[in-house]
């Protein structure tokens, strides 16, 4: 167990789990069929999601708190990143042993050093074994590292993703073609406000000698929430 209290799931047991604020696990029938496709998701939690969010910019507009000008900017800023700049974190710990220890003690300082201003948020990076494999899920609502790979897939933030991804993890990433041996542990990790996880990925095989530019295309945005494997094409 990580010291920041990860589940694990060993040979597909779930085991009993605390966090240190409450979560609502949905355990109902969610019309998930796949997480793949970002298309596919809860259908009928998504449809709320654009009323959610004009309510909540309304009233935060109306109270002053912020200005429409602000949120559009913040949004514009969100929308212009992608998971190149995980995929150039990721690369350069894969071949910078010094880096990679930096960013696995201290996840904020390290991307800060690719000019990510985490703010009050503590990034925690976990690493990909032969014997762990984690997977990133923020049961209470849409917790995710923004800074580094922008908005949150659907999937991510359905009910039935983040109530299964802890209860029921092997099937949730056997859902994205993700196949974990049962002698490998699955660890959970879930976000919450003050806290954002991103998973460094095993670096695949046959790509000894590879430039750091070569292996940053290996990693996509599922790799950096452990959904699926970074993988030599």
């Amino acid at each position: 167990m990580s010291p920041h209290d990860p589940h694990d799931h060993t040979h597909g047991h779930s085991h009993p789990h605390s966090h240190d604020h409450a979560h609502p696990h949905d355990h109902g029938n969610g019309s998930v069929l796949k997480y793949s496709d970002d298309s596919v998701h809860d259908v009928r939690e998504s449809d709320l999601y654009p009323l959610l969010a004009e309510a909540l910019r309304a009233i935060v507009v109306d109270k002053g708190l912020v200005s429409a000008a602000d949120i559009r900017e913040h949004l514009e800023a969100l929308d212009k990143i992608d998971d190149g700049m995980g995929g150039r974190i990721v690369a350069r710990a894969w071949t910078d042993p010094e880096y990679k220890r930096r960013l696995l003690e201290n996840g904020s300082d390290a991307v800060g050093e690719f000019g990510i201003d985490m703010g009050e948020t503590q990034l925690i990076v976990v690493e990909n074994t032969d014997t762990v494999h984690n997977l990133v899920v923020c049961t209470l609502c849409s917790c995710y590292p923004r800074a580094i790979l922008g908005l949150p897939p659907d999937w991510y933030k359905s009910k039935s993703y983040r109530a299964r991804a802890v209860n029921e993890p092997r099937a949730v990433l056997r859902e994205f073609g993700t196949l974990v041996p049962e002698s490998v542990i699955v660890r959970v990790h879930d976000s919450n406000a003050d806290m954002r996880y991103l998973v460094l990925p095993k670096r695949p095989s046959g790509t000894e000698g590879w430039s750091a530019e070569q292996l940053a295309v290996l990693v996509t945005r599922d790799c950096l929430v452990g959904v699926v494997s970074a993988t030599k094409p």
